[in-house]
């Protein structure tokens, strides 16, 4: 299979191929990697599906669809999937930006160059064989002029680091719409794909409690 299959086969399964790399014996990869792709939700898909799936009335849904999916599409490739929360800890921060497709924005946060400061992993798959991948491009943050990630957070959290305090106070407060819609820096990134704000606020829930 090569590159733009995977990302095809991903958004028949409610995700897409956010980049890849090819890992060596210090990444955390299991032995025998030779292609690790990193795979995110597709922003027209996966709530969708997510909605429609068993897993949605159960604790976890979101962590709990992403195991059924991506395992058994690892089965299905007779590769090894993996996950960004149980054990162990996977490192797939450092594993965004080695490939390339992610850079730490002036809001110190993530940032992709298709899809922005949205960009989310729900697990990887480790390939046995060398797939070839596409190049890079650079940051979007490097065209930015406005840089409105910065001002689009009313309480000033993000910039010089996030100030976590100052964050989860902001979202105890009423009336507030980054519970409701999402982050405001996230959605003020021009890159940002716009999604359900029933995603959003459903997100937003599990990183506040």
């Amino acid at each position: 299979m090569v590159y733009e299959t995977f990302q095809s086969e991903a958004r028949g399964r409610g995700l897409v191929v956010l980049g890849g790399l090819y890992p060596n014996g210090e990444d955390g990869c299991p032995e025998g990697t030779k292609t690790l792709l990193l795979l995110g939700p597709d922003p027209e898909n996966f709530w969708p599906m997510l909605q429609s799936s068993a897993e949605f009335q159960a604790a976890d849904p979101v962590d709990r669809w992403s195991r059924r999916v991506i395992g058994n599409w690892a089965c299905e490739l007779g590769a090894k999937a993996l996950f960004p929360f149980g054990e162990p800890l996977r490192p797939f921060i450092s594993w965004a930006l080695q490939s390339g497709r992610c850079h730490l924005s002036p809001a110190t946060l993530l940032v992709h160059d298709t899809y922005g400061l949205m960009v989310s992993f729900r697990g990887a798959l480790a390939l046995r064989q060398c797939i070839e991948l596409p190049p890079a491009p650079p940051s979007p943050c490097s065209t930015c002029v406005d840089k409105p990630c910065i001002t689009a957070c009313t309480v000033g959290a993000l910039g010089s680091g996030y100030d976590t305090d100052k964050c989860h106070a902001h979202l105890d407060t009423a009336g507030n719409d980054c519970m409701s819609k999402g982050c405001r820096a996230r959605r003020a990134c021009p890159v940002s794909p716009q999604r359900p704000d029933a995603q959003s606020a459903h997100h937003m829930r599990y990183f506040h409690r």
